[in-house]
């Protein structure tokens, strides 16, 4: 696909959510289900179905996916695509790419070993290597609008309000 492609299939949209923004507005859902065997929740991905469990430093057996290996994925697959979407739209040619994401973690906290340690990542590295006979500005600008438009990073980095609340079932 090219830019020219791009902007046509995008285009009708755009004018949509122009025309009428409450349009834009979508509420993504994800579920999962938890039974009585072993310490997991099945997730349906609308592909297949995903197992996560516990990770191997928390007492896992490392068979089933860890969530916070899944939260990083999410953010290497919405980064990439979005990497590819902006060089796409601003026609800067990629001959490849890799995208990598690291996160450091503190087992103390989730385990509640240390009241002190964190839950939750304490730093996450997001990082793109590319092949392209771009210029430098250019790709700047690219990893400029890349970062600015990918939504798992943007999430990530601005915490939205969140709640939680537990209901009886039955």
């Amino acid at each position: 696909m090219d830019s020219t492609q791009l902007r046509a299939m995008q285009a009708p949209i755009k004018e949509r959510y122009r025309a009428d923004p409450k349009t834009a507005l979508i509420t993504l859902k994800a579920k999962g289900s938890i039974d009585g065997e072993g310490i997991a929740c099945k997730v349906e991905t609308g592909r297949a179905l995903a197992i996560a469990g516990l990770h191997p430093a928390t007492g896992g057996s490392g068979l089933e996916l860890c969530s916070g290996d899944m939260l990083l994925e999410a953010l290497v697959a919405c980064a990439g695509v979005t990497l590819k979407s902006v060089a796409t739209a601003i026609d800067l040619p990629l001959k490849a790419g890799q995208v990598s994401a690291e996160g450091d973690l503190d087992f103390r906290g989730t385990l509640g070993v240390d009241r002190e340690a964190p839950v939750g990542f304490a730093e996450i590295r997001l990082r793109f290597d590319v092949d392209s006979e771009a210029p430098q500005e250019r790709l700047d600008q690219l990893l400029k609008l890349t970062e600015r438009y990918c939504v798992v990073f943007q999430t990530i980095r601005h915490g939205p309000k969140t709640s939680v609340s537990l209901h009886r079932m039955g």
